[in-house]
């Protein structure tokens, strides 16, 4: 991930980067941990895009990914005096939008569940009203691997129904582009066992699509 500075930066202060993190992340850090308003400003514009994309990957509805993006920069805000730089900025930030992302998506399929149990028991002569009944998948993934819309509509359905960390790195890397490095520090793991994520979820996306379509 390439490391860069707001001018307005420039000489608002020079400070040794400790190890894990870049000059220029450094400086922005010691500005954000003074408290400067123009810092954060120049932080959210840098990463805005970037934080925003990693959440709509695995949230796939705009308006909760706007509202969890915030809620990452907030976080940074209100923490940032704790960070030491044992991970570059980027990572750090990508790691907040993650871990917020699969709280967000655990809390709505567990109200999911609750309202279709609530339903359920509360009319139990219809096991299956039309009000509850379970709507398709919609997990719009912009990678398009397969080119008509029916087959991409099956990739987002079966990346959806990756287990989490599969999930994540496969997005992290195919939709962020980061490197396998840079994801197993977005999960806090081995470049080894983000290679056996890829790998398995790359293995179970091939599975479960060939059948349905002779290239995939």
């Amino acid at each position: 991930m390439a490391c860069s500075l707001p001018l307005l930066l420039t000489d608002d202060l020079q400070v040794d980067a400790p190890s894990g993190i870049c000059s220029a992340d450094a400086a922005l850090v010691a500005a954000l941990q003074r408290g400067s308003e123009a810092a954060f400003r120049a932080l959210v514009e840098q990463y805005q895009d970037r934080i925003y994309g990693t959440v709509f990957s695995l949230l796939q509805n705009a308006e909760e990914a706007e509202d969890v993006a915030q809620e990452v920069f907030v976080e940074v805000y209100q923490t940032i005096a704790r960070f030491r730089g044992e991970a570059t900025l980027g990572t750090w930030l990508y790691r907040l939008a993650t871990s917020r992302a699969l709280k967000s998506l655990r809390k709505a399929r567990a109200q999911k569940r609750f309202a279709f149990l609530t339903s359920l028991l509360s009319q139990p002569d219809n096991p299956r009203p039309d009000n509850i009944r379970p709507e398709p998948p919609d997990h719009a993934h912009p990678l398009a691997l397969l080119e008509a819309q029916q087959q991409l509509q099956l990739l987002r359905v079966q990346v959806a129904r990756l287990p989490e960390q599969q999930q994540v790195a496969f997005l992290l890397r195919h939709e962020q582009d980061l490197s396998y490095e840079q994801i197993a520090a977005v999960l806090g793991t081995s470049l080894s066992a983000v290679e056996s994520l890829l790998f398995r979820a790359r293995q179970t996306l091939r599975k479960r699509l060939q059948p349905h379509f002779r290239h995939a």
